[in-house]
């Protein structure tokens, strides 16, 4: 599978990792829609279910291959020869097909999981690839709780499975365990370490439960990811996913530090289309989340205020336009100063000299304390009184 280097390829899983979360779950018809938007934001791989799990999931996977053209569907499975033959059956229609297969690589899982030994696991892994092989060119296999898995055994069973006809190479943080520079120096260890590690991309999908989700997949990034798995609002499982919009405006503000590196997306559409998941999914987004949320852009500090008004980038350092929003909100509150109270005004149509505004600020201070936030009606009020 030929690939271009300095390509982030984006693979949203939050139809498939994302709808885990216990009362979440989409119908086909959602899934679809959602998909569609997916499309137009840019993600090259929409991980569309587990076929095998349940006949919703099979008919999601059929459905979305059906619905979208310009990018990869990929289906789930474990490295059972009837979760493969389910897959490839599920994505007959797709015009790119991607079967997503492995197994665990750590000790942990191949112990108590498994009840196995490496070199059993190993053969079964070769096997899954080398079975949906004979379905699809394109192969992913993910090795399950990489991010445990002692290293020289892993970059074994990484180069095995690329032997094997692996095209993506998936190294999960299945726990949300490692700290960003483990997690980088594994990845740099594999492609040290793996001789045909060339032959294809390297894939961090990494979990929140420590909160490092994001910070492990930019390290896996700096040294030599090319492809990472993520999901609209960092939904999923336990504490989450590494979040799409997050990893796509580290990468916007962050350009200097990844030379070269580029994905297709489009952050115009985030605010939107993370407001339909939420909504669809049932699943708030809260409110300090990083580019999405609605105080991500809400300035409610006077000083912040005073230093936003004066200079934007003062105090932010994404344009609001960039993902979806038409402008910041400067909230106001008791501490904000008069200098967002007389913004506020002026936008209402009030122009004030200087004793004005402080007469109308010290009343503003008192509403302000027993109503904690105020709109225009307020202020209307407070210049009728």
């Amino acid at each position: 599978m030929l690939h271009d280097p300095n390509h982030l390829y984006i693979f949203d899983t939050t139809l498939r990792d994302g709808e885990q979360v216990p009362g979440c779950q989409l119908t086909t018809t959602e899934k679809v829609e959602i998909a569609k938007d997916l499309e137009l934001l840019g993600v090259d791989i929409i991980e569309a279910g587990f076929p095998v799990s349940s006949p919703g999931d099979f008919q999601s996977v059929v459905e979305l291959s059906k619905a979208v053209d310009d990018v990869i569907i990929c289906a789930l499975t474990r490295a059972h020869k009837t979760d493969i033959d389910v897959a490839a059956d599920a994505l007959k229609y797709a015009k790119r097909p991607r079967i997503h297969t492995g197994i665990g690589a750590s000790d942990m899982h191949i112990q108590y999981k498994f009840n196995s030994t490496r070199e059993e696991i190993l053969e079964r892994a070769v096997a899954a690839v080398k079975h949906a092989k004979s379905y699809v060119e394109d192969v992913e296999f993910y090795a399950e709780d990489a991010g445990r898995a002692d290293l020289p055994f892993l970059a074994k069973m990484i180069e095995a499975v690329i032997a094997a006809g692996a095209t993506v190479v998936n190294i999960p943080d299945t726990n949300g365990y490692c700290l960003p520079d483990q997690y980088g120096a594994k990845i740099k260890f594999l492609t040290e370490h793996v001789s045909n590690i060339d032959q294809a991309i390297i894939s961090a999908h990494c979990h929140n439960d420590l909160g490092l989700a994001t910070a492990n997949s930019i390290a896996a990034v700096q040294n030599g990811a090319r492809q990472v798995e993520c999901t609209i609002n960092g939904i999923g499982e336990r504490a989450g996913n590494t979040s799409l919009e997050e990893v796509a405006m580290i990468l916007k503000v962050h350009q200097q530090h990844f030379p070269g590196i580029h994905s297709n997306i489009n952050s115009k559409m985030f605010t939107s289309l993370s407001q339909k998941v939420s909504r669809m999914m049932r699943m708030p987004v809260q409110p300090n989340k990083a580019i999405v949320g609605k105080n991500a852009f809400a300035h409610s500090s006077g000083i912040h205020q005073d230093g936003f008004l004066k200079h934007r980038e003062n105090y932010e350092i994404i344009r609001p336009e960039d993902v979806g929003l038409d402008s910041a909100d400067i909230i106001l509150t008791a501490r904000s100063g008069r200098h967002a109270l007389k913004h506020h005004l002026e936008r209402l149509g009030y122009q004030l000299d200087k004793d004005q505004l402080s007469e109308v600020y010290g009343r503003f201070l008192t509403l302000a304390d027993a109503k904690k936030d105020l709109n225009d009606e307020d202020l209307q009020t407070l210049m009728q009184a």
